[in-house]
């Protein structure tokens, strides 16, 4: 009893960690990469979490948006909340405190051998960039890789250098629309589906994974069921309301599952049923 109460603790008490850059990524999303001041976390994988701490006003579940490298941490945050604002307002040289990696990733390994299609709107494409950088470090372990980015606007695309990277870099195919048109913007307009429909399939083991807004993902996984995907092949990363991460404080429940713990990332034939509930 005692050690389960001791690793309890370990996972309850904030790392704590320097801030050593914060690059701005749209009008209300950042980029920070954090350095451990003594000992860093586990490393984490795709699609895992961390909460981060921002003294004095709370914790907040943050994806990993590049995979630790040598001790150091990145999490592309949207100020969306008190949390979220103080931490994106962070400076290089200020501190806050890390607990994790918590959930469960993509399981990108069992997508060797078979095309891969990702669907990300908005600030969704930051979970999803680390399978992007694993399938480019790795690009002859997969087959055909489409990535479908959709936004509000133009001006709301994170990540737009390397997007460009990879748009221009031949690896992969990148599909990008935005709700709204604006004066710069020669692109496509319209809802993300609509680009899905350009995307073909012929691989019956594809597989897809999808971050977004859970009425995008909910309409999107509609259409790549009905296009011949198998269903525990679509995979989804859920946002809810992490407090412990580790599956004790009830915040995260959706339905039977606990989001911090069952998921983030869970597949359609788990998460379709729930986030098809309103309010549950």
């Amino acid at each position: 009893m005692a050690i389960m109460s001791e690793t309890l603790t370990s996972a309850m008490t904030p790392v704590m960690h320097r801030v050593i850059s914060n690059v701005s990524e749209t009008a209300d999303t950042a980029t920070l990469t954090f350095e451990p001041l003594n000992d860093g976390l586990p490393k984490g994988e795709w699609g895992q979490f961390n909460m981060i701490w921002a003294e004095g006003i709370g914790e907040a579940p943050i994806s990993f948006s590049r995979v630790p490298v040598d001790n150091t941490v990145v999490h592309t945050i949207r100020a969306v909340g008190s949390v979220t604002k103080a931490l994106c307002a962070l400076r290089p040289g200020e501190y806050v405190g890390l607990r994790g990696p918590f959930g469960a990733g993509w399981p990108i390994q069992a997508a060797r051998g078979h095309d891969i299609v990702l669907v990300a709107g908005g600030i969704g494409l930051a979970p999803l960039r680390p399978v992007v950088h694993e399938i480019l470090e790795n690009r002859e372990d997969y087959d055909k890789v489409t990535l479908v980015i959709g936004a509000r606007t133009a001006h709301d695309i994170p990540f737009l250098d390397e997007v460009h990277r990879w748009r221009t870099g031949g690896l992969l195919k990148v599909r990008i629309t935005v709700d709204q048109d604006c004066s710069h913007w020669n692109g496509n307009v319209g809802i993300v589906t609509n680009e899905l429909h350009r995307v073909v399939i012929d691989d019956p083991g594809s597989v897809a994974m999808i971050c977004g807004p859970e009425i995008m993902m909910r309409f999107v996984c509609k259409q790549l069921e009905d296009s011949g995907f198998a269903r525990d092949n679509i995979l989804v990363t859920m946002e809810r309301n992490m407090r412990c991460g580790l599956g004790l404080c009830g915040h995260c429940q959706l339905g039977a599952k606990f989001i911090c713990t069952d998921g983030p990332v869970m597949n359609w034939v788990d998460a379709g049923p729930l986030i098809g509930v309103r309010e549950l």
